[in-house]
C-alpha cells in the first residue's frame, strides 16, 4: 500500500496543480509564501525527443523565467538535504539516478517518489569512459541494468517499461545508435540548457553566483545539478529563495500524453557538449572535428 500511494501521489498532485501549488511531501500543506510548482509539462514518448540545447537542437518550450530542476548521480548522502530544501519550498524536480546508488540507498529512492519528484535514469555504473567508449551491446546492458535497479529500489520490482521513461547520458556522451534504441523503447533523453558546473570544487556561494549569472543570461531552461555534491545541497536553499525573489517559476516534467511543447534551437546552433566530450575522451570520432550538429 505504501508503494502504491507513493506512485499515486504525483498524479493526484498534478490534477490539482492548476488550482494551487501542490506540495509533494505527504501530510503537509503549502503556504502562500513558498516557491511551489507553477505548472506541469507532460513528456510524450511518442515524439522521440532528445531535449536540452547544450547537446540537442531542441528543448522544452518554456516561458520566460521558467525553469526545470534536474539532479544527477544520486542518490547519495547529500540527497537528504536536497530533498529537505525542495520540500520546504514545495518544489518538485527530476532526479537521474545511477543504478548502483539506487541499490545502495533504496529508502532515498522511495522518498523521492513519495514526495512527487520524477525518478529517471542515468545508467547503472556511470562508467568513467562514458557509454560512448563501450560497445553498443555493453552500453545497452548498462542502461538496462540501471533502469531495473532504480525500478526495484523505487517500486519493488523491475517492469517492462520504467515508470518514468527519462534518461540522461553520463557526461552527455550519447551515440546515434543509443539515441535511436532509447527512442524505440519510448525513453525521452534529457540534456540541459545550463548547468551549475558543480562537479568542480567550489563554495556554495560561488556556485550560487555562477548558476544565477547563467540563468539571468538565458532567463529560462532545464538546469543540471548533482545531488551527490555537498556544495549543491548547501547552496540549494539560497538558490530557491533567489528564484522566488527574481520572479522565476518552477515547471515539473512528467511522462504523459502530449503533445510536448518543444522549441527549436536558434540559427547557428552547435552542441556545446561535443567539444568537451572530445577533449575528455580523446575519441577519434570527435577529436579535432567540428561540434556535431544534431
Amino acid at each position: 500500500m505504501k508503494r502504491f500511494l507513493a506512485h499515486l501521489l504525483p498524479a493526484l498532485c498534478a490534477l490539482v496543480l492548476a488550482a494551487a501549488p501542490c506540495r509533494a511531501a505527504p501530510g503537509a500543506a503549502c503556504g502562500p509564501d513558498v516557491l511551489g510548482v507553477s505548472r506541469v509539462i507532460t513528456i510524450n514518448a511518442g515524439q522521440r525527443l532528445a531535449l536540452g540545447l547544450q547537446s540537442y537542437p531542441r528543448t522544452l518550450d518554456l516561458h520566460d523565467h521558467e525553469v526545470v530542476l534536474t539532479f544527477d548521480d544520486g542518490p547519495a548522502a547529500p540527497t537528504v538535504r536536497v530533498l529537505d530544501a525542495l520540500a520546504r519550498e514545495c518544489v518538485r524536480a527530476t532526479f537521474f539516478l545511477i543504478g548502483r546508488n539506487a541499490e545502495a540507498l533504496p529508502d532515498l529512492v522511495t522518498r523521492e517518489i513519495a514526495e512527487g519528484h520524477g525518478v529517471g535514469h542515468h545508467s547503472y555504473s556511470h562508467p568513467g569512459g562514458t557509454l560512448r567508449s563501450m560497445t553498443e551491446a555493453a552500453a545497452r546492458a548498462d542502461i538496462e541494468r540501471g533502469i531495473a535497479a532504480v525500478e526495484r529500489a523505487g517500486y519493488g520490482a523491475a517492469v517492462a517499461g520504467p515508470h518514468t521513461p527519462f534518461f540522461r547520458f553520463p557526461g552527455f556522451a550519447d551515440t546515434p545508435a543509443l539515441l535511436g534504441w532509447l527512442a524505440g523503447r519510448g525513453v525521452t533523453v534529457f540534456g540541459s540548457d545550463l548547468w551549475a558546473s558543480d562537479w568542480r570544487q567550489m563554495t556554495p556561494e560561488t556556485e550560487l553566483a555562477l548558476v544565477m549569472s547563467r540563468l539571468e543570461r538565458l532567463r529560462k531552461g532545464i538546469i543540471l545539478f548533482h545531488d551527490s555534491k555537498a556544495s549543491t545541497a548547501s547552496m540549494l536553499p539560497a538558490f530557491l529563495r533567489q528564484l522566488k525573489a527574481g520572479g522565476y517559476r518552477v515547471v515539473h516534467v512528467t511522462p504523459g500524453a502530449g503533445p510536448t511543447p518543444v522549441a527549436g534551437a536558434p540559427p547557428g546552433w552547435t552542441s556545446t557538449t561535443e567539444p568537451i566530450i572530445a577533449r575528455t575522451l580523446g575519441d577519434a570520432t570527435t577529436s579535432g572535428a567540428a561540434p556535431r550538429r544534431r
